[in-house]
């Protein structure tokens, strides 16, 4: 890295490393055509870096999961990362999405990548959805990643632990939030939802878990890491 980037603004360097990191690791062209398809829908662009896609594709693999279960599917990015991980003949991923006009463009991207078999896309809210799948009797999941509205993330994890079964991994996505989550008079409820799930857990005796911090091309963020031990 030149000097004049190490030593610019950190927003610049986060940016210069992704860019680094992307170019020796790069999407291939079933991602950029699901993020162009965003794109042109007008979508929010919050979907998973490419790097964090590649963690998820990591964490899923390295726990052996064979169902997964997604909390926001937005146009199906990050569902794409967590498909690619799965292991088993009989891998699926059920993820849900409050948005219909979201789901359209997922479903497009997941046949687009031959993962129309693998994927089941639900639209509605998340925590009927997830009531749902419980009184369906589903198999518990192995994976979860929760990256919806923020002030449900513990209406997500609790939901999310309903489904689960001892060993299950739990990703909550974007707790950081620029570090203000560290600001307890905050009165943004993004940012109350973002402690209340991580002070949730932290007095969960069943759970080990971990928030890592995060830098790159979207800001300063982070994630809230769980393992379900009971």
């Amino acid at each position: 890295m030149s000097g004049s980037i190490s030593g610019g603004r950190p927003e610049r360097v986060w940016t210069a490393v992704d860019d680094y990191l992307e170019g020796l690791f790069p999407e291939d062209e079933v991602l950029l055509a699901a993020q162009a398809a965003a794109d042109a829908a007008g979508m929010p662009a919050i979907q998973v870096s490419p790097m964090q896609g590649r963690l998820l594709q990591v964490l899923t693999q390295a726990v052996g999961a064979r169902r997964a279960l997604e909390v926001g599917t937005l146009a199906g990015v990050s569902t794409i990362w967590i498909a690619r991980g799965l292991t088993g003949p009989d891998a699926h991923i059920t993820t849900l999405e409050v948005e219909a006009r979201h789901a359209e463009v997922a479903r497009a991207n997941l046949a687009r990548a031959g993962l129309a078999d693998v994927v089941d896309v639900r639209v509605g809210p998340g925590v009927d959805s997830l009531a749902a799948l419980a009184d369906e009797g589903v198999q518990p999941f192995d994976l979860v990643f929760i990256d919806a509205d923020k002030p449900s993330n513990t209406a997500y994890l609790q939901a999310g632990l309903r489904l689960s079964h001892p060993g299950t991994v739990i990703v909550v996505d974007n707790v950081v939030r620029k570090g203000a989550v560290a600001d307890a008079d905050s009165t943004d409820v993004r940012i109350l939802g973002s402690r209340a799930v991580i002070e949730a857990v932290a007095a969960d005796p069943r759970l080990t878990a971990t928030v890592v911090q995060t830098v790159g091309s979207k800001g300063y963020d982070g994630f809230l890491l769980i393992r379900r031990r009971a």
